[in-house]
């Protein structure tokens, strides 16, 4: 059975809510394709989700949500 890829994706938001600064970037591939970026706010503690094949970005309020977005982004 292969690790899950919904947890190591909860995990790195997760962190980016810990971490000190005020808006923290992650950026999320699928074979050295960038599928999308992702922004923390700390102050408004919401999530941005700049999705790339279609240039459009989300916001987000619900750390599952914005993990079950990225997830299908990185799925074929």
């Amino acid at each position: 059975m292969k690790p899950s890829q919904l947890s190591a994706i909860i995990r790195r938001l997760e962190v980016m809510m810990e971490d000190n600064g005020e808006i923290e970037v992650r950026r999320f591939e699928k074979d050295g394709n960038e599928r999308c970026v992702v922004k923390y706010n700390r102050d408004t503690e919401t999530f941005e989700l700049e999705e790339h094949a279609t240039n459009q970005t989300y916001q987000f309020d619900d750390l599952d949500l914005v993990a079950i977005e990225i997830f299908e982004l990185l799925q074929d």
